[in-house]
């Protein structure tokens, strides 16, 4: 049976880097290593939902209630396990999946007066929509100031170009977020917070590594 995996944490973690290096590392152990990654935005779900976090249509993510905006991204991983079958690899890596779902729907502006949607966001995905769970969520865990220098060295990206999207962009938005990853992974069985920092500085990409593999138990 396929092993799930899923990277979450604020943006400029490195979830994109440290998914990079499991997956090698696992093919060097000889498994078979498929891997996905949330928002896509080439599809007509993940096309919307980065229309609404650059606002290109006017209407900018944080503006659109949780549970809506909640949908969107539910819906673009439901087209995507309409049509993608890893049936035959030991392990599915993703970054960004259900988790980050329910963090970032329930911390902007908007939602501060509403209980979060952490049920609500499970029961869609993996209830209702039938998106498979996975069996353990790696939250990389770092202060957001570093995390902000680590997004501004992205590059050109397609669905944002040169600049940040809206939740990159609001310091207090990735402090909300840091902080209901947090609180959500003290509520979940199969959540792991992976220390991105020690003693206030960031800890190499390869101590980070070890850290994950002390997780997965490889």
């Amino acid at each position: 049976m396929t092993k799930i995996i899923a990277f979450e944490g604020i943006d400029g973690t490195g979830k994109s880097v440290q998914m990079d290096l499991l997956k090698a590392r696992l093919e060097r152990a000889g498994k078979t290593v498929a891997t996905l990654s949330f928002p896509m935005y080439d599809t007509f779900f993940g096309d919307y939902v980065g229309r609404y976090l650059t606002a290109k249509d006017g209407i900018p993510a944080d503006a659109v209630d949780g549970k809506s905006m909640a949908l969107w991204f539910a819906l673009d991983r439901f087209e995507a396990f309409r049509t993608i079958d890893y049936s035959g690899s030991d392990y599915l890596l993703i970054n960004r999946y259900v988790l980050s779902n329910a963090v970032y729907q329930s911390i902007r502006d908007c939602d501060l007066d509403r209980p979060d949607i952490l049920d609500f966001v499970l029961e869609l995905e993996h209830d209702h929509f039938h998106i498979p769970r996975p069996d353990l969520h790696l939250i990389l865990d770092m202060d957001t100031f570093d995390a902000s220098h680590n997004v501004e060295k992205k590059g050109f990206r397609d669905y944002v170009g040169d600049a940040k999207d809206i939740y990159e962009a609001h310091e207090s938005i990735q402090t909300r977020a840091r902080n209901k990853y947090l609180s959500f992974a003290s509520r979940m069985d199969n959540v792991k917070v992976i220390a991105c920092m020690e003693n206030g500085k960031l800890r190499s990409i390869d101590t980070i590594a070890s850290l994950i593999n002390d997780s997965i138990g490889i």
